[in-house]
Order: structure tokens, then sequence, then C-alpha cells
């Protein structure tokens, strides 16, 4: 299964996302993430990647734009925010049937993963604790 995380800078969320579930080292399961903003080859935020490699799952990152190529690897596309799957679906209505928000589809849900940009390292930390637990039942999920 082939799994896209998207936000808007891919700097903060997304990557964070991204080295979660990487970390799980499941079979079968593949990942990217993007922003639907992003320029590409920017880092990841300092804060993400303090917090990851807190966690011990840091990770090399560059960030990168949403491709349409990427969109068609992907079997799932999880958003950050209801927000991020709007402006998703405007370029992508293709792609409606396989992206969903994170907690749309781990807890048939509504609402939004923080952006913890520009915010302290405990704002970084309390996304990552939020993305994690979501991954967390994401796992259980797709097995």
């Amino acid at each position: 299964m082939n799994i896209y995380f998207v936000c808007t800078g891919n700097t903060c969320r997304s990557p964070m996302a991204e080295a979660i579930l990487r970390a799980k080292k499941l079979v079968g399961v593949d990942v990217k993430s993007a922003g639907i903003y992003a320029t590409n080859g920017n880092q990841m935020s300092i804060g993400s990647s303090t917090v990851l490699e807190e966690e011990q799952m840091s990770m090399p990152h560059e960030s990168s734009s949403v491709t349409e190529e990427n969109v068609r690897w992907a079997d799932l596309i999880l958003t950050m925010t209801t927000s991020h799957k709007r402006a998703f679906m405007d370029v992508y209505p293709f792609a409606a049937d396989k992206t969903f928000t994170l907690r749309e589809y781990v807890r048939n849900e509504v609402g939004d993963i923080p952006d913890p940009y520009g915010g302290s390292i405990e704002d970084y930390r309390e996304t990552f604790r939020v993305m994690k637990q979501l991954i967390d039942q994401l796992e259980r999920k797709i097995r």
C-alpha cells in the first residue's frame, strides 16, 4: 500500500507523519509526503526535526510539492486539514475516492491536525503526539 501524507509546506506535519509511519517498518507499505504549497528542497522545520530526533525517528527530508505522478502512485492520500483536502481535490478531483483527512480516515471524525509552524517546541511535541496516536490507529486499520 502506498500512502501519501499532504500538508501545506511539507516542512512540519506531513514529514513528521511520514517519519512516524516509516518507523513502523510495515511490510508492503511505502510512504511519501508533500505540501500543497511547498517549495521543493526546503529543510524540515527545526521543531519537527528536533521532535523526531527525540523520538529516534529522524530521517533526511527535503520538502516537495504535490505531483500528479505521486497522486497516481498513492493508494491512500491523507491530508492534515479539511482545507488541505479541499484544495487538493480542486486540483486532483480524480483522486477523490482515495483522499481523506487523517482524522476522517482513521476515526471517521472531522478535525484538523494542529499546525505547529512558528510555535514552541512543545507545540511540535503536541502535534507529534496527536499524529502518533492517529498513525497507531492507521496501522491497525490498514493491516
